[in-house]
Order: C-alpha cells, then structure tokens, then sequence
C-alpha cells in the first residue's frame, strides 16, 4: 500500500497583516517525518513508478513525500532535512514562474489575500467584476466548505470564487489588476520560487514531476489547453536533459479538476502516475494516473491528525 504526504509552504514563521498562507515550520515538518517514518518505509519516484503495482499490492506500508508549487523554501528549509533523513521527495513545479517569469495565480490570491482583509477583498473583486455574477449558489456554498475545510467560511468563498466560478480570463484580469498595486512581479517571482539551477539538480536525481503550467483547473479547461497546460510542463522538464520518469500533480486535485479527460490526457504525454487530492491509502487496483493523497495536516504528527 501506498500513503501520500503532500506539503505547500515550509516558513520559520508565517506572520502576516492577515493571515492566509499556511503550512509547517521546518522543526514541524522534522518531527512529522520521524513519525511517519515509524508507520512504514519511504519511496521515492523511481521505485514507486518502476514497481508501482507490487507497491499498491503489498500489505507494507510505503510512503511518499509530495511537494506542490516549485517553492523556494521547499528546497531552502525542507531538503536538507530531508537529506539529513536519507528520504527523496517528489517536488511538483509550474513552468509559468520559469518560463513566462509570471508568478501563479494561486500565489497573486495567497499574497493579496495576506495583505488585505477577506471581506475587504471580496468587496473590491466586486467592484472590478462589473457584469460578471459572481453570487454563489446553495451548492457553490457547500462545495467551497468541502473544498477548503480548513478556511473560515469567508476565505472559503472567496477562493472558491476565484477557483471555480470565474473563467480563467476572468480571473487573470481581476486578480492581476490588484495584484500590480501591491507586490512587483520580478522580485515576487525571484524570492517565491526555486532556481533553475536548483530546478536542475533536484532533475538529475528524478525529484521533479510536473504541476501543470498555469496552476489552473484542468478540468475546467478546454481539451486543446488541458494538453497545452500538460505538454508545457513536460517539455521544461525535458530541457534540463535528465532522463525523468513522469508524474503529474492536478492542481487542487478534486473532482472537478482531475475529471475525464484530464487523467487520459496525462497517460497519453507519457506521465506514469497522477496525484489527486482525495484523501486515502492507495492500494492494488488503483488507477495510477488517480492516486490519493493526504494534506499534510492530516496524517500522524499533522496538525489535524486524530489516531483512530
């Protein structure tokens, strides 16, 4: 069997005038890793793809270790702990921040969003809107709790809003219009994301997988730019010239994002695995372009985590 532990942010601290970006310190993530290292032994890329289905099939508990955004900090303060601990993660990066020197969507709204106040927030997206609906329905409502469980209500809104209801042009423009008032597009991108030459190492050791390029639904998408979004990602990786086995990470990873076409696009560009985030052990008969992952938060030493 198979257990997934995925990580976004690694921070000594997360202060901020509104809290919204979440995740572990590195003396955090240490210990969770020492605890999950009690429960069974660590994979990394190769093996899980080389022998994927003995893997699921075994009654050993085998785990992998997952990190989404080609963060900075993901390499900084998470490696080395990691190389300390003899284990190799598999790091999901977005070629937008390499590429087209643009920082994510998902990043602009987490960094607007921790310097001005959600209801703040809200309001002004309204304000720019113009014609656009923008309410959000009975089912909108519970779908953005089920989706953003560890959000307060608001925050939940607010990034379903922008996630799921807004086109992708829609948002784009919206959010970019606050975006360039508050934080410069250069030093945003050069702080928040990791280099290429870091890119490049973490390649040769077949440590990269793909996170699409835009960060954007996929199954929202049209089918021409969901294999756009996918080839993209795949090419940049190629160019570092390392023979990398594929994985994909679908972006937010629910049902609406990872929905057909989307997994048989990624077979058919030569990913070997696919993470979504529905939580769960994986075990023999798993499609492997659909396998379950937990937050972080939600395994033994997250902060989440209930022993049953």
């Amino acid at each position: 069997m198979l257990t997934v532990c995925n990580y976004h942010y690694i921070r000594n601290n997360f202060d901020a005038p509104y809290p919204s970006i979440f995740g572990v310190t590195p003396l955090e993530f240490e210990n969770q890793l020492l605890k999950l290292a009690e429960t069974g032994e660590f994979i990394n890329q190769n093996l899980l793809i080389e022998d994927i289905d003995a893997i699921l099939e075994s009654e050993k508990n085998f785990i992998l270790i997952t990190f989404d955004d080609g963060l900075k900090e993901q390499y900084i303060l998470a490696k080395p702990i990691l190389d300390k601990l003899k284990i190799q993660a598999i790091y999901f990066i977005n070629s937008i921040n390499y590429i087209e020197k643009e920082v994510s969507q998902v990043h602009k709204i987490h960094l607007l969003r921790s310097q001005i106040p959600t209801l703040t927030l809200l309001k002004m997206i309204k304000n720019l809107a113009e014609e656009i609906n923008i309410d959000l329905s009975e089912e909108d409502l519970n779908n953005a709790k089920l989706y953003y469980s560890y959000d307060d209500f608001d925050s939940a809104c607010l990034k379903y809003l922008l996630n799921f209801k807004l086109t992708t042009d829609q948002n784009s423009k919206i959010i970019n219009a606050l975006f360039y008032d508050y934080f410069d597009t250069k030093n945003t991108v050069n702080d928040l994301y990791m280099t290429k030459e870091q890119l490049s190492e973490l390649s040769s050791f077949n440590m990269l997988g793909s996170h699409t390029h835009s960060h954007f639904s996929l199954g929202l998408l049209s089918h021409s730019v969901i294999r756009k979004e996918l080839e993209t990602t795949k090419n940049y990786i190629d160019s570092f010239g390392h023979d990398n086995s594929f994985s994909v990470s679908y972006p937010y990873g629910n049902s609406d994002s990872c929905k057909t076409p989307v997994p048989e696009f990624a077979k058919e560009m030569g990913h070997k695995i696919g993470f979504a985030f529905e939580p769960g052990i994986n075990r023999f008969g798993e499609n492997h372009l659909l396998l379950k992952r937990f937050d972080c938060n939600d395994l033994i030493g997250g902060k989440n985590y209930i022993k049953k």
